[in-house]
């Protein structure tokens, strides 16, 4: 297994991602160029409509095209989301009043319930913390005061 990296960026133009669509839930149609794509591979590809955010797909089946030369078609398996919303929102450390712009991704099929728990684990991949209803950052929790 290896992982490739197709976020999206300038740096590296001859391996880029073409097309990143949801067959269903869980299951996407991948087409890009470059890269040694095989089967069991994970996939970086940037969420569309996000400054920021990712997601990991495992490539199921992959095949390579003639021509254009260099360009793959793969299937794919990864987050199940119905209608996919990528939100931004404001969280304040309750310690050192250090504020960051939250992006994070939720189902919209399951309505605003899904979008605390959802900030939630956003917030602990970038560092952060909750002690209570508290957000400390990863500064202040490198030196407690």
């Amino acid at each position: 297994m290896v992982e490739h990296d197709f976020r999206y960026t300038l740096f590296n133009p001859q391996h880029t991602l073409i097309e990143c669509r949801a067959l269903v839930p869980g299951r996407y149609q991948v087409t890009g160029n470059g890269g040694s794509i095989k089967k069991d591979d994970v996939l970086l590809v940037s969420l569309k409509g996000s400054k920021g955010l990712s997601m990991r797909l495992t490539v199921q089946t992959v095949r390579h095209l003639i021509n254009p030369q260099g360009q793959w078609v793969a299937t794919a398996t990864g987050p199940a989301f119905k209608e996919l919303e990528i939100l931004t929102w404001q969280v304040k450390c309750d310690r050192c009043e250090t504020q960051v712009d939250l992006e994070f991704a939720v189902d919209a099929s399951l309505g605003n319930k899904a979008r605390q728990p959802a900030a939630t684990a956003r917030l602990r991949e970038l560092g952060w913390i909750n002690e209570g209803e508290r957000h400390v950052c990863p500064r202040c929790q490198a030196n407690p005061s």
